[in-house]
């Protein structure tokens, strides 16, 4: 008897932890998350004008136009689709050094790189651990500065001040690098030009 009043307590209990943990608690985020920050729960999602997906402020996206300053390279690919938001898809090479073919990527990057006219750097020739981060360094930003101002017929101190103002800060004041959402600064130098 005493075995099958702890079967029922074992049971009992796993029943009611994985109405908490499975149930309750993703309920509560899910509500916390639709009513105080309804943009970011949803996937920072940016629409055009007509209601359109065109990216998430959250995932890098190629841009291969020079009008636009471009992202880092990514060995997966975002979408196919141009009016569907991005693909969840992550995940890196995982090339060794070893690799010949990860050479040979870097290199053709370094040309593709050079042949616009921007200066290589280690954000712009690699990829990122998920494939999907969509910052790049403000030396990166910098670099392409001249390229895209050419492009659009802008003053070059036009399209820095515009990426200045692109900047984020490190996270909480303290982790990672101050970087640039090449999303945003893209849509706002597109916002410029109406």
């Amino acid at each position: 008897m005493n075995q099958v009043k702890e079967l029922t307590t074992a049971i009992r209990s796993t029943l009611i932890l994985w109405l908490i943990v499975a149930v309750i608690y993703p309920l509560i985020i899910l509500v916390f998350g639709q009513i105080f920050v309804p943009f970011q729960a949803n996937g920072s999602i940016i629409r055009s004008n007509n209601g359109v997906a065109i990216g998430s402020t959250l995932i890098g996206q190629p841009f291969t136009s020079n009008k636009y300053f471009w992202s880092r390279p990514s060995t997966i690919s975002y979408s196919t689709d141009k009016t569907a938001a991005p693909t969840g898809v992550s995940g890196a090479s995982n090339l060794a050094v070893s690799n010949p073919d990860l050479p040979k990527r870097i290199k053709a990057e370094i040309t593709r790189l050079k042949a616009a006219g921007i200066k290589p750097t280690s954000d712009l020739v690699y990829t990122s651990g998920s494939g999907l981060d969509p910052h790049i360094s403000l030396e990166s930003a910098r670099n392409q500065i001249a390229r895209v101002a050419k492009a659009r017929g802008l003053d070059t101190n036009k399209v820095e001040i515009i990426m200045t103002q692109s900047i984020e800060d490190r996270f909480l004041g303290i982790f990672g690098e101050p970087g640039v959402n090449v999303l945003d600064l893209n849509l706002a130098l597109d916002k410029l030009a109406k």
